[in-house]
């Protein structure tokens, strides 16, 4: 009987872009891969490290595991395994903790199952993660996370990223094709494009050989993907060439998530951004004067040290003043050998929170009102398998996510639907008959 192995992950599309990776090399080798509750052989736990949260959830992962599992042989592998071996070795229960350049050797590396007294640490310096090793997600999901992307030369204060994944580097764009059509190939319609500083594609073995936008026009033209979705792009790498050919491509879709980080001129310098607002607000009416349809989508950062109550309204203000459908809320968390835990002006914890709710608050309204505009049209469903409450969801092109009562014939398919109305829930409803919900 073949071994089994279950994999957990923390943190981004990226990670789970790499998890699904790293479960292949494993079938490869003769491991059947589980849930995670199945009493598996392994654990395979991928963590991140943006936030101090993050890193406990690691720990909780691994005590679960030791329940379910007691005898299991746990690996940590990830953003937290590079920055911080020792402290993950000294977890109970963990036998082996993998760098960054490690990480993809996993199963050369698990020669032996037993348990270990002291966990195995496979760490180099990350300047040597200088290789790109592609990686997608599949079999989970109608849609795939592609990684094309790793590593980040931004030097921004907050920022761990850069120190567990090393130096921007990229595939090849004949390498992400033929990934492109093997992700094809196997039914998937959808496809994420994925990486740490995704608009810096195009850099390898330390020199630009391409842009972003050179893989964008090449993506355009594979057969048997009917979307392509970017999944997160620094408002100073979007450029007018990328926002103009997405508005007339038949593939890629009218979302665009930037991060913004915060709307004081002050606080981004601070975090060291390589743009100010005013260059935001150009790139949010760029792209609404060519898809006035197009969810726009924000990452945002409270509690940044020396953040005043004055600079928050000004980031709140101006916020509620931009054509933005909905927000990722981050709520600011020191990290070790960053510049900004060293900066002065610390927001206390409460006012974190009390920042944090505000904007959230905020979140949901632009939402709705994204929705509100949405309403009457006819938009293109592309259907998911997860089924909840007996619920089943999909999105439309433009990311409203829609759901309905549960149809196996409706898994993976494309359906042109009308949005008709907003519940008293939040949800939007189309037609009766249909018993589709968009919310």
């Amino acid at each position: 009987m073949n071994k089994k192995v279950a994999f957990y992950t923390l943190g981004c599309k990226l990670n789970y872009s790499e998890t699904s990776t790293i479960g292949r090399l494993f079938n490869q080798a003769g491991f059947d891969t589980v849930d995670f509750t199945d009493t598996p052989d392994v654990f395979v736990i991928n963590t991140c490290s943006v936030t101090d949260n993050a890193d406990k959830k690691c720990k909780k992962v691994v005590k679960e595991a030791l329940k379910i599992s007691p005898n299991a042989y746990v690996t940590i592998v990830g953003c937290y395994a590079q920055l911080k071996p020792k402290e993950i070795a000294e977890i109970p229960g963990v036998d082996m903790v993998l760098g960054a350049a490690e990480k993809f050797q996993i199963v050369d590396h698990i020669t032996d199952l037993t348990k270990k007294e002291k966990a195995l640490v496979l760490n180099q310096p990350v300047s040597e993660a200088n290789e790109f090793v592609s990686a997608f997600s599949i079999g989970d999901r109608t849609r795939t996370f592609l990684k094309v992307q790793d590593g980040c030369d931004y030097s921004c204060t907050f920022c761990t990223i850069p120190l567990a994944r090393g130096a921007s580097r990229s595939d090849t764009i004949a390498s992400v094709l033929l990934q492109a059509e093997k992700i094809a190939a196997s039914g998937v319609r959808e496809i994420v494009l994925t990486g740490v500083n995704l608009g810096d594609f195009g850099i390898i073995n330390g020199e630009r050989a391409n842009k972003f936008f050179d893989l964008v026009q090449a993506l355009d033209e594979v057969v048997g993907i009917d979307r392509i979705r970017i999944s997160s792009i620094e408002p100073n790498l979007l450029t007018d060439e990328i926002i103009e050919f997405v508005a007339t491509s038949k593939k890629f879709v009218p979302h665009f998530h930037i991060p913004l980080q915060s709307g004081s001129n002050k606080i981004l310098g601070l975090m060291r951004r390589r743009y100010k607002r005013e260059l935001y607000v150009d790139r949010v009416e760029k792209i609404k004067q060519v898809m006035p349809d197009c969810c726009i989508g924000v990452d945002i950062i409270v509690g940044f040290p020396g953040e005043t109550r004055e600079d928050f309204i000004d980031t709140y203000n101006f916020l509620n003043d931009l054509d933005v459908s909905y927000l990722h809320v981050f709520t600011y968390s020191e990290r070790e050998n960053t510049l900004a835990a060293e900066m002065k002006g610390v927001v206390p914890g409460s006012t974190r929170a009390e920042r944090s709710k505000m904007l959230h608050i905020l979140s949901d309204k632009k939402r709705r009102a994204f929705y509100n505009t949405q309403l009457g049209k006819t938009a293109e469903v592309l259907f998911e398998g997860d089924v909840k409450e007996g619920f089943m969801h999909g999105f439309t092109r433009n990311y409203v996510k829609v759901k309905t009562k549960f149809d196996p014939v409706l898994v993976n398919e494309l359906k042109t639907i009308q949005l008709t109305q907003i519940s008293p829930d939040g949800d939007v409803e189309i037609t009766e008959s249909e018993e589709i919900l968009v919310h």
